[in-house]
Parts: structure tokens; C-alpha cells; sequence
């Protein structure tokens, strides 16, 4: 009887931690707003995508103040998000999330 052992690498990709600035301009700018966070959701319309990124709403909801979220979804994961629904992510939202899932 031959016995395999397998061997599992977990890979978890993190990008650096931008620092705050004074700017007003900065990533770091919408926690000073009391008001809530418009949260601007990206779905790239790949199976599960739309689960991934509720979990994701609902977490950053227990986290933090949540004003509106504004969730917009591409016709097909193969092709950019339309200019149309990138300006209006970027007009109407302090911060966009967007996942892809299967």
C-alpha cells in the first residue's frame, strides 16, 4: 500500500498599508466623516462573486459607519467595467470594493 502525503501552501496576498496624511484627499479622509461611508460595490458577475462581496458589505457594515452602498454589477467577468459605471462609482462612493469569486 502506497501512502501520499500532500502538502497545502496557504497564499495570502496583502498590499502595504497606505500611511495617512494631512492631505484631504487621502484614503484615509472618509473615517474623519461622521456622517457613514458611501461604499461603492463592484460585481464582476463571476459565480459567487455576489455572496463574496455581501459578506464583505456586511463586514465593513460591523465595522464601520455605512451611509448608502451603491452595488453595480458588469454585463460579464471577461471584459473592464463600462466608463459609465466607473464614473459613477467614483462620483458617488468614498470607497469601492470589488471581488471576483467561482
Amino acid at each position: 500500500m502506497t501512502t501520499h502525503t500532500s502538502i497545502v501552501e496557504l497564499v495570502i496576498p496583502e498590499a502595504p498599508v497606505p500611511t495617512a496624511s494631512n492631505d484631504s484627499s487621502s484614503l484615509f479622509a472618509w473615517r474623519s466623516n461622521t456622517d457613514g461611508l458611501h461604499l461603492g460595490v463592484l460585481d464582476n458577475s463571476k459565480g459567487n462573486a455576489d455572496h463574496l462581496l455581501r459578506l464583505l458589505t456586511d463586514g465593513l457594515r460591523a465595522e464601520f459607519p455605512i451611509k448608502s452602498v451603491l452595488s453595480l454589477r458588469k454585463l460579464n467577468p471577461s471584459t473592464g467595467a463600462p466608463a459609465e459605471i466607473l464614473n459613477q462609482l467614483a462620483e458617488e462612493a468614498d470607497l469601492v470594493v470589488s471581488a471576483m469569486a467561482d
